[in-house]
């Protein structure tokens, strides 16, 4: 139920220019939900570092994740996130001490919902580490949630050729996996925190 909710919203907020609603140096707030409308976690803070037609670039810092049980943690690293308008994953580029790793989760499109950013998470991700090997996280808890929250077909469908895309994605290089894609907007994160 909530997903078409979502969906309805998601629709309603395209057909409108909700991006003047927010602007590069906005401070937004993260909601991650599940398909059945559960509040997975939130994450505090993350700073849009450019906006365009296809998807939304933010950073942060050390920021604070709540989890759905209450407990909270920091971040350890920064980090540049890729939210996509039109594609069911988003890619956060962190900048840990031993190089550039990418946590990629398998998730509906984002919407902006005021100064927030929300989306649904589907359990898979893609751990990129800094040699360019790759691994598909959580299957099992996917087979499980898409069992236990009833994943239409269609959404099946969806999850899975888009993980095929990110795959190849990172293979070719591409979007957010390209040499010094991250780095560039790190830089203008870090300018932000400055001025």
């Amino acid at each position: 139920m909530f997903v078409i909710f979502l969906k309805i919203v998601y629709n309603v907020m395209r057909k409108r220019d909700y991006m003047n609603d927010i602007k590069v140096g906005d401070k937004l707030k993260l909601f991650c939900y599940k398909h059945d409308g559960t509040l997975e976690h939130t994450s505090e803070e993350a700073v849009v570092l450019e906006i365009t037609e296809d998807y939304l670039v933010c950073g942060n810092g050390r920021t604070r994740i709540t989890e759905k049980d209450g407990r909270s943690h920091m971040t350890n690293e920064p980090a540049v996130l890729f939210f996509y308008k039109d594609h069911w994953f988003n890619i956060i580029g962190q900048l840990k001490k031993f190089g550039l790793f990418y946590y990629c989760n398998i998730a509906s499109p984002y919407i902006i919902d005021g100064k927030s950013i929300k989306y649904i998470d589907y359990d898979l991700d893609l751990r990129v580490f800094p040699d360019g090997g790759f691994r598909v996280l959580d299957r099992n808890e996917y087979n499980y949630h898409k069992k236990i929250m009833h994943y239409s077909e269609e959404i099946d469908n969806i999850v899975k050729s888009e993980l095929s895309y990110l795959i190849e994605m990172k293979k070719n290089n591409e979007g957010p996996f390209k040499e010094g894609i991250v780095d560039k907007y790190y830089k203008v994160y870090e300018d932000m925190k400055k001025s």
